[in-house]
Protein backbone atom coordinates (compact mmCIF):
# COMPACT_ATOMS: atom_id res chain seq x y z
CA UNK A 1 0.00 0.00 0.00
CA UNK A 2 0.96 3.57 -0.87
CA UNK A 3 0.37 6.40 1.94
CA UNK A 4 -0.25 10.22 -0.31
CA UNK A 5 -1.72 12.95 0.85
CA UNK A 6 -4.60 14.57 -1.03
CA UNK A 7 -5.20 18.04 -1.12
CA UNK A 8 -1.95 18.79 1.42
CA UNK A 9 -4.37 17.64 4.47
CA UNK A 10 -5.43 14.36 4.00
CA UNK A 11 -3.88 11.15 4.41
CA UNK A 12 -4.92 8.69 1.89
CA UNK A 13 -3.70 4.71 1.80
CA UNK A 14 -3.90 3.69 -2.12
CA UNK A 15 -3.87 -0.33 -2.97
CA UNK A 16 -4.05 -0.64 -7.02
CA UNK A 17 -4.40 -4.01 -8.03
CA UNK A 18 -4.05 -5.52 -11.74
CA UNK A 19 -7.42 -7.11 -13.02
CA UNK A 20 -5.92 -10.66 -13.25
CA UNK A 21 -4.20 -10.65 -9.68
CA UNK A 22 -7.86 -11.06 -7.95
CA UNK A 23 -10.73 -13.35 -8.11
CA UNK A 24 -13.00 -10.25 -7.87
CA UNK A 25 -13.86 -9.45 -11.66
CA UNK A 26 -16.16 -5.79 -10.83
CA UNK A 27 -16.47 -3.31 -8.00
CA UNK A 28 -20.06 -4.53 -7.34
CA UNK A 29 -17.97 -7.97 -6.60
CA UNK A 30 -15.38 -6.33 -4.21
CA UNK A 31 -18.18 -4.39 -1.93
CA UNK A 32 -19.19 -8.17 -1.32
CA UNK A 33 -16.01 -8.79 -0.51
CA UNK A 34 -15.54 -5.93 1.86
CA UNK A 35 -19.06 -6.20 3.17
CA UNK A 36 -18.47 -9.96 4.59
CA UNK A 37 -15.02 -8.75 6.10
CA UNK A 38 -17.00 -6.06 7.81
CA UNK A 39 -19.68 -8.20 9.11
CA UNK A 40 -17.70 -10.79 10.08
CA UNK A 41 -15.62 -8.62 12.03
CA UNK A 42 -16.12 -8.55 16.14
CA UNK A 43 -16.93 -4.56 16.25
CA UNK A 44 -17.48 -3.57 12.82
CA UNK A 45 -20.98 -2.72 11.48
CA UNK A 46 -21.77 -2.18 7.62
CA UNK A 47 -23.90 1.04 7.30
CA UNK A 48 -24.24 1.36 3.38
CA UNK A 49 -23.04 1.20 -0.01
CA UNK A 50 -22.74 4.38 -2.26
CA UNK A 51 -22.44 4.33 -5.61
CA UNK A 52 -20.49 7.57 -6.43
CA UNK A 53 -19.94 7.02 -10.08
CA UNK A 54 -23.63 6.68 -10.81
CA UNK A 55 -24.52 9.77 -8.62
CA UNK A 56 -21.75 12.06 -10.05
CA UNK A 57 -22.67 10.49 -13.18
CA UNK A 58 -26.76 11.50 -12.85
CA UNK A 59 -26.18 15.21 -11.22
CA UNK A 60 -23.65 15.97 -14.76
CA UNK A 61 -20.53 15.97 -12.77
CA UNK A 62 -17.26 15.50 -14.18
CA UNK A 63 -15.65 12.26 -14.37
CA UNK A 64 -12.36 11.11 -15.65
CA UNK A 65 -12.41 9.11 -18.70
CA UNK A 66 -10.16 6.43 -17.14
CA UNK A 67 -12.92 5.68 -14.47
CA UNK A 68 -15.36 3.47 -14.92
CA UNK A 69 -17.06 2.38 -12.24
CA UNK A 70 -16.55 3.96 -7.98
CA UNK A 71 -18.44 3.05 -4.94
CA UNK A 72 -17.95 3.22 -1.49
CA UNK A 73 -18.52 0.69 1.40
CA UNK A 74 -18.87 2.79 4.38
CA UNK A 75 -18.79 1.35 7.88
CA UNK A 76 -17.68 1.57 11.54
CA UNK A 77 -15.71 0.25 13.66
CA UNK A 78 -16.38 2.44 16.81
CA UNK A 79 -15.89 0.61 20.05
CA UNK A 80 -15.72 3.66 22.22
CA UNK A 81 -16.77 7.07 22.31
CA UNK A 82 -14.69 8.92 24.69
CA UNK A 83 -15.03 12.58 23.58
CA UNK A 84 -17.26 14.46 20.76
CA UNK A 85 -14.18 14.61 18.54
CA UNK A 86 -14.63 11.28 17.64
CA UNK A 87 -18.09 11.75 15.67
CA UNK A 88 -16.18 13.67 13.25
CA UNK A 89 -13.85 10.98 12.11
CA UNK A 90 -16.40 8.32 11.86
CA UNK A 91 -17.65 6.07 9.95
CA UNK A 92 -15.29 4.60 7.76
CA UNK A 93 -15.24 4.61 4.33
CA UNK A 94 -13.35 2.29 1.36
CA UNK A 95 -13.46 3.62 -2.23
CA UNK A 96 -12.95 0.87 -4.62
CA UNK A 97 -12.91 1.90 -8.14
CA UNK A 98 -12.54 0.25 -11.31
CA UNK A 99 -10.05 0.88 -14.42
CA UNK A 100 -9.26 -0.43 -17.58
CA UNK A 101 -6.72 -2.81 -16.44
CA UNK A 102 -7.02 -2.32 -12.49
CA UNK A 103 -9.29 -1.96 -9.28
CA UNK A 104 -7.87 0.99 -7.40
CA UNK A 105 -8.75 0.66 -3.43
CA UNK A 106 -8.46 3.42 -1.14
CA UNK A 107 -9.21 4.83 1.89
CA UNK A 108 -8.41 7.55 4.59
CA UNK A 109 -6.03 6.92 7.10
CA UNK A 110 -8.50 6.28 10.30
CA UNK A 111 -7.19 7.40 13.77
CA UNK A 112 -7.06 4.85 15.14
CA UNK A 113 -3.83 2.03 14.28
CA UNK A 114 -6.16 -1.19 14.71
CA UNK A 115 -8.63 -0.34 12.27
CA UNK A 116 -5.86 1.04 10.04
CA UNK A 117 -4.19 -2.56 10.29
CA UNK A 118 -7.12 -4.00 9.98
CA UNK A 119 -8.85 -2.11 6.48
CA UNK A 120 -5.02 -2.66 4.86
CA UNK A 121 -5.23 -6.43 5.67
CA UNK A 122 -8.93 -6.62 4.02
CA UNK A 123 -7.25 -4.60 1.14
CA UNK A 124 -4.03 -7.13 0.64
CA UNK A 125 -6.15 -10.21 1.49
CA UNK A 126 -7.87 -9.02 -1.95
CA UNK A 127 -4.96 -11.08 -4.05
CA UNK A 128 -5.60 -14.31 -1.96
CA UNK A 129 -8.90 -14.23 -2.00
Amino acid sequence: MKQTTFKDKYPVWTLELEKNEIQQQNVSEILAYFKDKIETHPIAVYIATFDHYDHTKKIGGTITPEIKDMQNIIFCFGPEIPNTKVGAVRPRSIAICELDTKFVIEFMEPPAEKAHDTIEMWSKALKQS
